[in-house]
């Protein structure tokens, strides 16, 4: 697994991760969330949704909607005639705590087979502990659990900064394996794998993949999610 220090060893790059929700972007994935309440309460069909839930990555900042995995994903899905809708509720900035804010709306606005949680990348370059990162991750996955036990949930791991220190680093990672053995949960080891730390696959900024990384990005979800469609 190829660890990204360029990632994470700027200060600069630290303050744009801070500042990155009040930064003008693209619009988010044509599937929203906030359009699937009317929708998912039409019976037209039995198609099932497939919710992706994470920060700036989900959200693919800096592109073209079109270009971001969530949206590659479901060309795949259709090119391959599985029933299933995606929706990106990928928030720019995200930090864990704000997605277990956030998650009880989502919960109300959306029906999900399949809920995919990106989160922890923001708290790694912030320096939030882990042991914080991940009660908060492990609430959203309860709070998914409680509102329909069926959803089948897989969590994208990340990779802390390493100039946090080894322990740091350590404890950061084995949260993703940890939450994955306690839920029973589909688990895609590091979501930047391939990606994080080559510049000619990242954006300007050193953080956000460029489109042709987009598509090293589907197939390192496509490993866990094929599995569970």
């Amino acid at each position: 697994m190829r660890i990204y220090s360029l990632l994470f060893l700027s200060p600069i790059l630290f303050l744009f991760s801070c500042n990155e929700s009040t930064t003008k972007e693209k619009p988010k994935q044509s599937t929203e969330v906030k359009a699937k309440k009317t929708e998912a309460s039409t019976p037209a069909s039995d198609e099932q949704y497939i919710v992706f839930f994470g920060n700036s990555l989900t959200a693919a900042y800096g592109l073209d909607p079109s270009e971001g995995f969530v949206s590659l994903i479901q060309e795949r899905i259709t090119e391959k005639g599985l029933n299933y809708k995606t929706v990106n509720a990928g928030n720019s900035g995200e930090t864990t705590a704000g997605g277990n804010g956030r998650i009880d709306w989502v919960l109300k606005q959306q029906e999900m087979a399949i809920f995919v949680l990106e989160l922890g990348g923001n708290d790694g370059l912030r320096g939030i502990d882990p042991k914080e990162s991940y009660k908060n991750l492990k609430s959203i996955i309860e709070k998914v659990k409680a509102k329909n036990p069926k959803t089948k949930i897989v969590l994208a791991g990340m990779e802390a900064p390493p100039n946090m220190g080894d322990d740091f680093t350590s404890e950061f990672r084995q949260m993703y394996t940890r939450l994955a053995k306690e839920y029973d949960l589909a688990l895609i080891p590091f979501l930047l794998d391939g990606v994080g730390g080559i510049p000619e696959l990242n954006q300007k900024d050193g953080i956000h993949p460029t489109a042709e990384a987009q598509k090293i990005l589907v197939e390192n979800i496509w490993k866990v999610l094929e599995g569970i469609l």
